[in-house]
């Protein structure tokens, strides 16, 4: 009878303690490497499968308790399918909320400011997460998808970083993009000063995008975006570089030339007045910003002063003197008696 007794103490002993330590397991992190583990569930897999391809994928875990976890709290029903990763620190029990929320892994595509349409396409078309259903489309043809208002799709996208989850289509992006695009500029013309002469949103868009090619001050872009507003009331030519090398495309090798300057394009500010036929570039909330909130100022011109600011001036002759002084290196005395 005492033995009988002592088995039984012993059982219960070893009982709790299996329970805490399953408990202890349950809740404490899994011995996981340094970086993230991605992995998948198929649809359709029950939990055993579930756990079979956590573990294939390299999930350091037992699977024959992540299997009893899950009855036990009742979510061995309630796992969803898809695509997951594991970061350091994850316990057991947090990896099966995952599951059971679907809480899936999200990647990341990142459109930087000032980058052309080819540019965004190209990076779009290199992440390896996205499901590519576009590549075959031109230009045209993706925007038909996207837009029925717009047909080139030059400056329509809002550069910004979109999160996705692994086979989002890649015209989900664009969409996304062309629709905050959209948004932003919508909010910055619903703020802007009535007296500033564009005809549309659209303009004040190819604006932007110019200011965004033309300098990377933060500060500057108002002044820059207030000179260009100055030519256009003026009736003087914008003069931007920026929209000429655009406009040369693949001629274009890295250095602008006084022959290019003087080849007729569309989007050849020197021979052509006003703006150019679309926007040059994607541009960024600042852009818009200054586009349609230009500093108050009477400045015609500006120059590089080569430290990755400019200096601007009223008139020519000042102008004159600030080019000799920047771009020519002629000493400021030199430089005031040639501007004269």
């Amino acid at each position: 009878m005492a033995l009988i007794k002592n088995l039984v103490v012993t059982g219960v002993v070893a009982a709790f303690a299996a329970a805490g330590g399953f408990a202890w397991w349950s809740k404490n992190p899994l011995p996981t490497p340094q970086q993230r583990v991605e992995f998948n569930v198929a649809p359709g897999s029950g939990v055993g499968a579930a756990a079979q391809q956590m573990v294939q994928a390299g999930v350091p875990m037992n699977q024959h308790l992540f299997v009893l976890l899950a009855r036990l709290t009742g979510d061995a029903s309630r796992i969803k399918a898809g695509s997951y990763e594991l970061k350091p620190g994850t316990s057991p029990r947090r990896l099966l909320t995952q599951l059971v929320k679907g809480e899936f892994a999200q990647q990341s595509v990142t459109i930087i400011e000032g980058w052309t349409f080819k540019q965004m396409r190209a990076a779009i078309a290199g992440n390896t997460r996205l499901k590519h259903d576009t590549l075959k489309l031109s230009d045209a043809e993706l925007m038909k998808q996207i837009s029925t208002e717009y047909k080139d799709a030059e400056g329509l996208f809002f550069p910004d970083t979109y999160l996705f989850f692994n086979g989002t289509s890649e015209l989900e992006i664009y969409k996304r993009a062309h629709q905050a695009m959209l948004t932003h500029l919508n909010q910055a013309w619903e703020k802007r000063n009535k007296a500033l002469p564009y005809k549309s949103p659209y303009e004040a868009l190819i604006m932007a995008s110019i200011v965004e090619k033309e300098t990377g001050q933060k500060s500057e872009r108002t002044m820059i975006a207030g000179v260009f507003v100055n030519r256009l009331r003026t009736g003087m030519l914008l003069q931007t570089d920026p929209t000429v090398i655009y406009g040369m495309g693949e001629r274009f090798e890295g250095q602008i030339r006084k022959k290019d300057l003087l080849t007729d394009t569309p989007y050849n500010t020197y021979t052509r007045s006003g703006l150019p036929p679309t926007p040059i570039s994607l541009p960024g909330r600042q852009s818009l910003h200054a586009a349609l909130e230009p500093a108050d100022t009477p400045a015609l011109y500006f120059v590089a002063r080569g430290d990755g600011t400019s200096q601007f001036s009223d008139n020519l002759p000042d102008h004159n003197r600030a080019v000799n002084r920047y771009q020519r290196g002629i000493p400021s005395g030199i430089a005031r008696g040639l501007g004269q």
